[in-house]
Parts: structure tokens; C-alpha cells; sequence
């Protein structure tokens, strides 16, 4: 089909116009354009279509898009739109392309719904799915042809929170290939899925990325999965255990890679073991305590592989506690679910002494609240107050209970 005319420089501007209208319109030919400041060849152009006559200094002149159909069909004997197809490729029409984006995203967040199985019903995972359809990231997912990423993300979730198991293999469980979540979008959207349900940002390094993983227990890399402990005496015999002898009779920190409880299990056969989040409490307990120092492990925020391979294998009491903050309610939480745990000094009147204290530096909390189903009035407090205590400020109380007698 020759359109030469239709090439001149007379016409450029009118069918730029008509086709971004016509695309908008979803074809429809009953609107009208306006060219702007028309050239002399495109005012006699329009002048020949309508046969109304425009003078030199008219600012702007407007068309019908049906009067410029017939042009164009009375000259190539073709539509506009097949015209416009033939020059610069099809006319789009965006209406029933939104349409049909909004009917296949709507379809993936069902689909995400549906695959994510209980998590479905938590709050945390609406939110999970809010964030990605306020930041635009599911829409990137329908127009690249990629939405079953959301679901193949979902289809991990529902595995999660696992016990020590490799990523590999978690990979492998939900989608059958077993490199799904190495440095993927996929465990981009299965990360940023465990950030919401922490309450925290989506993960930006490569030791914040590990954290998630194994805050639901997966394991990205046994050597750098580690915790740090002090006053652990084992009673099993091999090195590991020899080693953490060694250091406990000197109150030295020794940190324990998940490699070597694997290959040396070993066992907390102390009656009273306890837990705390930040290394400052323990850096403090080895120091003034030295060998006097009861079991103490530090978690160092969320409880690593390595933390819970460890603690799996204690037969004596675990007594718990985190920062006055939302995320130490929830690993409080989790650790008397998971361990039968204590909580230590995790109380109402813990609280409120720590942030009334005399220079008690605090915070405001943040991220989504969490329950505190051990003593629910201190979730209750901590709302009401809406600042969050670092355990740093009750050290002294800590070594106290720490000291052994």
C-alpha cells in the first residue's frame, strides 16, 4: 500500500495527533484534535480536508477525526487507523490494554493468595502484597510477562519457617529447580516478603538478606552463620567442645559457626542457659564475670541458623530476652513457642523502670506492633509509651543474674 503523500511534512504532526488520540479513545473516530500554531502547508491541508477556510494567523485549527478518515479514504481508499498501522505500526488501544493488565494483575495477587497457603491470612503478607502493588513492583511483573514470579515467591513462603534447610533445597521443594532462589527475582520477592512480616526494610546487603533467610530457617552458608556465646561447658568430647571449655574457664566470647555444630554436635547441659540480643550484655557479663559466668548466648538481633541449631540441643532451662521493641517481642515470642522458653526481665515492670531510668536513652518504636502473650500488658504499655528500651540500659541487673553463685 503506498502512502507517500501521507509521509509529507504537512501531515506529520495530524496523525502524531490522531493516533495518541484514537489510542486513548480505543479507536473511536467521534473526537477531534487541535494542531497548534499550524505551518502554512498544514493550515492548507486542513483548509483541503474540511473546506473551511483557516486565515495565516490563526493560532490554532481543529479537526474532526472522521473528516480526516474520509481524507485519507478518498485518497488511498483505506481507514486512517489502517494507515497509521502501515506507517508507524498498529494504533494501540490502551483502554483494553488497562483493562486487561488490571484483570491479570488482580489475577496474580489471587493466584500469590492462593499459593502462599496459611501465611495468606496474616497480616503481615496483605502488607507483603500491598507494598508490591503501591511500588508498582507487580505491574513491572504483568507487563514483562513475568506475574508466576509472585507465585513461585509464594510457593516458598508456604514452606517457610523451615528447619535448617539449605536453600538449594528449599528451591528445589517449590519450584523443582534448585538455582530459583540464587540471588533471583524470585528470593528478591520471597526476601522482601520475610522483611514485611519482621516489620523491618527490604534487605540491602548481603548479611541483611542472610538474616531473613535464616530468621525462617534456611541456611544460606554454614561458615557464615554464626553466634556468640560465652560460659557454654559441653559435656561431649571433641574439639569444638574442648575449645568452648577452654574459653568459658577464661570468660572469653568464642563464636560458633554452624559448620561446627554440624560436624561437632554439642549439647547445653547447664540447668539455667540464657539468651540475650545485643553483644554489649555479653561483652559486659565476660568481662566483669569471667569464668563465674553462667551460660550466655548472644543472638545479635534475629537468632541465626547457627543460634538455633544450638540451642536445639539444650536440656536445661533457656531464659529469653531481646530489646524492649517490637522485634524482641517477637523473638521472645517465638523462642517460648520453639524452646519453651523464659522470658528474662521481659516484663511491664522491666519496662517502665528501664525508660524512667535517670538518662535512659530510647527510641521510637517502629514497624508493625506485636503481641506479648506472656504478659500482654506490656505490649500495651509499650504502645502507650511508644518508645523502645535497649537491654543495654539493664546490664547491671543482667550480670546480676548472670553471676554464678
Amino acid at each position: 500500500m503506498s502512502l507517500e503523500s501521507l509521509r509529507s511534512p504537512a501531515w506529520d504532526r495530524l496523525l502524531t495527533l490522531a493516533r495518541r488520540r484514537l489510542e486513548r479513545s480505543g479507536g473511536e473516530l467521534s473526537g477531534s484534535i487541535t494542531l497548534p500554531l499550524p505551518s502554512d502547508a498544514e493550515r492548507k491541508l486542513i483548509i483541503g480536508i474540511t473546506g473551511m477556510h483557516r486565515p495565516s494567523a490563526v493560532k490554532s485549527v481543529k479537526i474532526h477525526l472522521s473528516d480526516l478518515d474520509a481524507a485519507v479514504y478518498r485518497e488511498h481508499e483505506t481507514s486512517l487507523v489502517a494507515a497509521l498501522a502501515v506507517l508507524n505500526g498498529p494504533v494501540r488501544n490502551r483502554p483494553a490494554e488497562k483493562a486487561e493488565e488490571e484483570h491479570v494483575r488482580a489475577e496474580a495477587e489471587r493466584d500469590a493468595r492462593r499459593r502462599a497457603g496459611a501465611h495468606a491470612r496474616e497480616e503481615w503478607f496483605e502488607r507483603f502484597i500491598s507494598q508490591l502493588g503501591a511500588d508498582g513492583t507487580i505491574t513491572r511483573l504483568v507487563r514483562r510477562g513475568d506475574a508466576d514470579q509472585l507465585s513461585w515467591a509464594c510457593e516458598v513462603l508456604a514452606l517457610l519457617p523451615a528447619q535448617s534447610v539449605s536453600i538449594p533445597v528449599l528451591a528445589e521443594r517449590a519450584t523443582g529447580n534448585t538455582k530459583a532462589l540464587s540471588g533471583t527475582p524470585i528470593a528478591t520477592l520471597v526476601l522482601r516478603a520475610l522483611a514485611a512480616r519482621d516489620g523491618v526494610g527490604p534487605p540491602g546487603t548481603a548479611g541483611e538478606r542472610r538474616e531473613r533467610w535464616e530468621s525462617a530457617g534456611v541456611i544460606v552458608d554454614d561458615l557464615a552463620s554464626q553466634v556468640l556465646v560465652v560460659g557454654l561447658r559441653p559435656k561431649e568430647d571433641h574439639i569444638v567442645a574442648d575449645w568452648l571449655r577452654g574459653a568459658a574457664d577464661f570468660g572469653i566470647p568464642f563464636r560458633l559457626t554452624l559448620h561446627q555444630l554440624t560436624g561437632d554436635p554439642t549439647s547445653l547441659v547447664q540447668k539455667n542457659i540464657y539468651v540475650c540480643e545485643n553483644p554489649a550484655v555479653l561483652r559486659a557479663a565476660a568481662a566483669e564475670l569471667e569464668d563465674r559466668c553462667a551460660p550466655l548466648i548472644c543472638t545479635e538481633g534475629q537468632p541465626s541458623a547457627a543460634c538455633h541449631r544450638l540451642l536445639a540441643r539444650a536440656t536445661g532451662r533457656i531464659h529469653w530476652r531481646g530489646d524492649f521493641d517490637w522485634t524482641g517481642l517477637r523473638t521472645t515470642a517465638m523462642a517460648i513457642g520453639r524452646y519453651g522458653a523464659l522470658p528474662w526481665r521481659m516484663s511491664t515492670a522491666d519496662y517502665v523502670a528501664a525508660l524512667d531510668a535517670p538518662l535512659a536513652e530510647t527510641e521510637p518504636l517502629k514497624g508493625p506492633p506485636a503481641d506479648s502473650a506472656w504478659e500482654p500488658e506490656l505490649a500495651v504499655a509499650m504502645a502507650a509509651r511508644g518508645r523502645a528500651v535497649m537491654e543495654e540500659r539493664i546490664i547491671p541487673e543482667l550480670i546480676g543474674d548472670l553471676r554464678l553463685r
